[in-house]
């Protein structure tokens, strides 16, 4: 069978500002991007139905036989069997909503419903929302434990170590881990693939270190983080996801905080991630163009796709930063920072679409990529969308 994940239009908007620049099913929750989740354990490649304007850097593949994915719900060994035992047109939901369907074309989704639906039993992590995943992220750092390292031998760690726990401990090759602590009691800890853990940092699990990632000297990393493929960290981060190739390089705290590709956090950035009056949060919703309760008590920075804070940046609790914004200046800057802003306290202005594109040549120059005509389409989009929101 063919497997597509299809993002639905109100969680894609409500997922803004991560999923502005890329699938629902391209968010990292645990160790892996819910993509890799499904094709590792369908042993395939899933595509992906998405926006338009997503569509060519993720392309859709159809067939005659195809089995459509809600994107945004985390596979478990129970649903991956349902999904896998599906017959021709019927359907799966669970409260009401739909989960997988098997049919010929997505338009045909509805007719599916109408013939056969089979409600799910299972318990169920459905990423709505931006904070869900670092709500999830934890326990999903778990379960994509086992699903990695099932069979297979971790590297040896170095003798210079103080470790806890190293039976949860997987460490790929190529990683380098000298002169720190590594608590694993109450999680597993995943260390990619020459992924370096550098001197006198402090870890605790659940944690992940993706491949070609960094720890910095002396970072304090405490339970239920994931830093993304190619990302640095240093000082202090809590609950918090960086997806890929972003740097917190320095001193500062991260809490229960999502940040996007290509970002960065200048020296002594920090977040609040609880009110003085320890009351409920509320974030930007872009579906309801207004802040909205998120139910929680601690809820720190999400932050889209190449944005960056200048040193000595400071972000309120629950604060909202869109795509391609250049956040700085003294105090805390508003809660909600439309893409395409530059500034902060005193006052923001358009940050130009050129010059966005000119910084995210040079940025992903650095590692090695190459800023080309899809993904410069996609900012022009993003650009043109998000216009209503520059107000200043």
């Amino acid at each position: 069978m063919n497997y597509i994940l299809f993002d639905t239009h109100s969680e894609s908007e409500q997922l803004k500002p991560l999923t502005f620049t890329r699938p629902i099913a391209e968010l990292r929750c645990g160790i892996l991007r819910i993509s890799e989740k499904w094709n590792l354990r369908l042993q395939t490649a899933c595509s992906w139905k998405t926006r338009d304007y997503l569509q060519q850097k993720f392309p859709l593949v159809t067939a005659a036989d195809n089995v459509f994915i809600n994107a945004a719900v985390l596979p478990t060994d129970e649903l991956v069997a349902a999904v896998q035992n599906l017959q021709e047109n019927t359907a799966i939901i669970k409260n009401g909503e739909l989960i997988a369907a098997r049919c010929e074309k997505y338009e045909n989704v509805a007719e599916a419903l109408e013939a056969t639906c089979t409600e799910f039993q299972g318990e169920l992590q459905h990423i709505r929302h931006p904070w869900h995943i670092f709500m999830y992220n934890g326990e999903q750092i778990n379960v994509d434990f086992e699903l990695l390292t099932a069979g297979r031998t971790s590297q040896k760690l170095s003798s210079t170590n103080t470790v806890f726990g190293e039976e949860n401990i997987f460490v790929e090759e190529g990683a380098e881990v000298e002169c720190a602590i590594l608590n694993a009691r109450n999680g597993k800890m995943y260390i990619g693939k020459d992924a370096h853990v550098m001197e006198g940092a402090i870890i605790r699990a659940p944690f992940a270190l993706c491949e070609h990632a960094m720890v910095k000297m002396g970072a304090k990393i405490y339970e239920d983080c994931t830093i993304g493929p190619y990302c640095k960290v240093g000082g202090e981060v809590q609950n918090s996801i960086l997806i890929g190739y972003s740097n917190k390089g320095h001193d500062g705290y991260l809490g229960n905080s999502v940040v996007g590709e290509w970002c960065n956090l200048g020296a002594d950035t920090n977040n609040s991630n609880l009110k003085n009056d320890y009351s409920e949060v509320k974030v930007w919703d872009y579906a309801a163009q207004r802040f909205m309760k998120t139910g929680l008590q601690f809820c720190g920075l999400i932050m889209g796709d190449h944005s960056k804070s200048a040193i000595n940046t400071m972000f309120n609790t629950g604060t909202v930063v869109g795509v391609s914004c250049n956040v700085y200046g003294a105090g805390f800057p508003r809660n909600f920072f439309p893409s395409f802003s530059r500034g902060g306290a005193e006052g923001m202005q358009e940050y130009a679409l050129k010059q966005a594109c000119d910084t995210a040549v040079r940025v992903f120059a650095r590692r090695g990529k190459e800023f080309d005509e899809t993904e410069r389409a996609i900012f022009e989009y993003i650009f043109g969308e998000t216009q209503q929101f520059r107000r200043y």
